[in-house]
């Protein structure tokens, strides 16, 4: 067994083992034990990253575990946001036991929880066959369905459920192609959905883009591409903030590169042409969909939750132009989105300590009352909303550069127009979030206020290193790697 997959395993159980340790002792132990978890974890992920990347002409490619250079990039984001999650909760929690009242006594089942959702998620990248990640992906549905109820309100619960059924079903819908793949691939056992033998279906081209039609289907469900994506604004707009930032910085990502993996096996068999325009309808589609509501006065973390939708129809054409360009705006795009969307939903909490009705209607002004709050939240929205010098600029016009390249014009045309549509919403909304209308009311503490600050200035350092990378990205051995193909 290579270090990298020693590493690959080390990731899933000290998550895992952490979950197990914060449930039986009191509060503040609890606390501190998912601290230093966070640390540990998100360490053992950073160096399976760096390892991977002084190795990309050589991938861990095997039945159980594969580590390439997507999986790499995304084991780092999913690290990396699930270490921000942990650190930010206790805030939440402080907050909701303040509101409530009933939180403390539950604050060991949160961090079990969570912990648990963690760790699977850092494996669906790491999965080396297409039954273990679609049990993977099931695996975090149960999970989040749970962080979602969190706060066991009347609309949470219903979110959670919405969310546990719509996602259940689709998963469901993608079990059946999975049937269908397996009846076509003439290895047996587990071995047979191993994303080097997916390539070895032999019923069919016509079956095959059946089979891979169900899968992408089943798995827009997960991602929250339109038109199945129903579940997705109330889910994240409900959820505990933190929760939601994992939900749309990691997961949504994390399942997308199992239809990434999916595309790259099949197409040798439907056709490399056929496997994309796939996944380009899906991402027009839920490119198009996102538009009317970015351009609505929303609650901020529903205004959030529009956005990925919009974001992850974005990648999804990145990803189906297939160019060195585009895959180089994709890589950007994810890492990008993570920052900014976490960040966003980080900045919930306080902001809902200091206008408790932001849960339920759109604010403004809140530069004019809290500005570091304001700050942040600017920073948030002006990066997804693709302002220069957002990395999210630079990785847009990458992608819509590579749909040119590809020779699908009037695909990149209609993504570039529909950018545009979309930046103008956002760019409405970032200009009355904070400098609107506002009201006479700053009750913050001088402590939040600094950690608002730190979260600001973290983020903004994380993007501009990020527009710094989109520049150097293209025609890197990191895009070599992906544009050879996913292990």
């Amino acid at each position: 067994m290579t270090s990298r997959e020693q590493l690959a395993w080390a990731v899933v159980a000290v998550p895992a083992i952490v979950a197990l340790l914060v449930l039986p002792v009191p509060r503040r132990v609890a606390t501190t034990i998912a601290v230093v978890g966070a640390f540990s974890t998100a360490g053992v992920a950073l160096a399976l990253g760096v390892l991977e990347l002084r190795s990309l002409s050589d991938p861990v490619s095997g039945t159980w575990i594969v580590v390439d250079a997507a999986g790499g990039l995304l084991v780092c984001v999913v690290a990396a946001v699930g270490l921000a999650t942990i650190l930010f909760s206790p805030a939440y929690l402080a907050q909701a036991e303040h509101a409530s009242g009933s939180v403390a006594r539950r604050t060991q089942s949160y961090f079990a929880v969570l912990y648990a959702f963690w760790a699977v998620l850092l494996a669906v990248p790491l999965a080396g066959n297409l039954g273990t990640a679609w049990l993977l992906i099931e695996a975090t549905t149960a999970a989040s369905a749970l962080l979602v109820g969190f706060s066991r309100r009347g609309r949470s619960l219903e979110a959670a459920w919405k969310y546990l059924i719509l996602t259940s079903l689709g998963l469901g819908v993608a079990l059946l192609g999975i049937v269908v793949l397996v009846a076509g691939i003439p290895v047996g056992g587990i071995g047979a959905l191993s994303w080097h033998a997916l390539t070895t279906y032999a019923s069919g081209s016509r079956n095959a883009l059946v089979a891979y039609v169900l899968l992408l289907a089943g798995l827009a469900a997960k991602i929250g591409w339109a038109p199945v994506h129903n579940w997705l604004p109330d889910a994240h707009s409900e959820a505990p903030p933190p929760v939601s930032a994992l939900l749309s910085a990691a997961l949504l990502p994390a399942v997308l590169l199992v239809a990434w993996r999916s595309e790259h096996s099949l197409a040798p068999v439907i056709g490399v042409r056929g496997a994309q325009d796939v996944l380009i309808f899906f991402g027009l589609v839920s490119l198009a969909v996102a538009i009317p509501f970015l351009w609505r006065s929303l609650p901020w973390k529903r205004l959030l939750a529009y956005s990925s939708l919009e974001h992850m129809g974005v990648i999804a054409l990145g990803i189906g132009f297939g160019t060195p360009l585009a895959l180089a705006g994709v890589a950007v795009h994810i890492a990008a989105h993570a920052v900014a969307k976490a960040t966003g939903f980080y900045a919930a909490t306080p902001l809902i300590a200091h206008e408790p009705r932001a849960t339920e209607r759109a604010v403004t002004g809140v530069a004019r009352t809290f500005p570091a709050l304001g700050s942040v939240m600017g920073i948030s929205l002006g990066a997804l909303a693709g302002l220069p010098p957002s990395p999210l600029f630079f990785s847009e016009v990458l992608i819509v550069a590579g749909g040119f390249e590809a020779g699908r014009s009037w695909v990149a045309g209609a993504t570039a127009f529909l950018l545009a549509l979309g930046f103008l919403g956002l760019a409405h909304a970032l200009l009355e979030t904070t400098v609107g209308k506002a009201r006479r009311r700053d009750a913050t503490q001088r402590r939040e206020r600094r950690t608002v600050a730190a979260l600001g200035g973290l983020s903004l350092a994380l993007l501009l290193g990020l527009s710094a990378a989109a520049l150097w990205l293209p025609g890197s051995s990191f895009v070599a790697a992906l544009l050879e193909g996913l292990s």
